[in-house]
């Protein structure tokens, strides 16, 4: 596996918490004080395509890593629980790190 892979998806384990908590945010100002209904729309429309992206990276990841359902489907619901996937992704960064290490680069072909 490739570092890029664990990159990509830690990018994007970040991106998707800050946008959920973002839309956390806009939510209680949307319903609890009744202000910011059009940012609501809008923030919950790039959270939605960012976590789809986030669920291809992981995806990848866990595959490439062949990781068993459970764990995986952990990892995917993460990026829809506030909060979450800021510790999700420190449990997958502890879990790879090892793996990458010990891998052996490949030789440069001249």
């Amino acid at each position: 596996m490739k570092r890029s892979v664990l990159t990509r998806y830690r990018a994007m384990a970040y991106v998707t918490a800050v946008m959920l908590l973002v839309l956390c945010t806009c939510m209680v100002f949307k319903y609890g004080f009744g202000m910011g209904k059009d940012l609501t729309l809008v923030v919950s429309q790039i959270h939605g395509v960012l976590y789809i992206v986030y669920l291809i990276f992981a995806f990848d990841l866990g595959s490439k890593a062949k990781w068993k359902f459970g764990k995986l489907l952990w990892v995917l619901i993460a990026g829809t629980i506030p909060t979450a996937a800021f510790f999700v992704e420190r449990q997958v960064v502890r879990e790879i790190e090892p793996l990458l290490a010990t891998e052996t680069p490949e030789p440069v072909k001249v």
